[in-house]
């Protein structure tokens, strides 16, 4: 999609990636290592990913949750799907945050600019 920020090949620079989905680190992260599993192809919300698809994000969150124990070994995760603008959704194009969580429990929320949302 033309408009779309994860659609542009510059924002494609994966950690890890499968045939589907791709791995980034979130550029407003709340905690260190946020990362987001994104659908390759361009699908608006969670509920338009094609089954085949949401498997492999489904593998790439699994791997990506191992990757992210070996590098910054959190004490827990928070995995968060937001659905439409209503629902917090940002960006209108499936992503799913994978959010370590650590025992001093600081977070970080950060306000999204408004251009993002395209």
């Amino acid at each position: 999609m033309k408009d779309c920020i994860f659609c542009d090949p510059k924002n494609r620079n994966y950690v890890i990636e499968n045939e589907y989905a791709g791995m980034l680190f979130d550029i407003h992260p709340v905690t260190k290592g946020h990362s987001l599993i994104i659908s390759k192809r361009h699908h608006p919300t969670f509920f338009d990913v094609p089954k085949e698809e949401m498997v492999a994000m489904y593998s790439l969150l699994n791997e990506a949750k191992k990757y992210l124990d070996n590098e910054f070994h959190p004490d827990g995760y928070n995995i968060d799907v937001n659905v439409n603008p209503a629902g917090g959704q940002a960006i209108m194009h499936c992503h799913i945050h994978l959010i370590p969580r650590y025992h001093d429990g600081k977070i970080v929320f950060t306000k999204f600019p408004d251009d993002l949302s395209k």
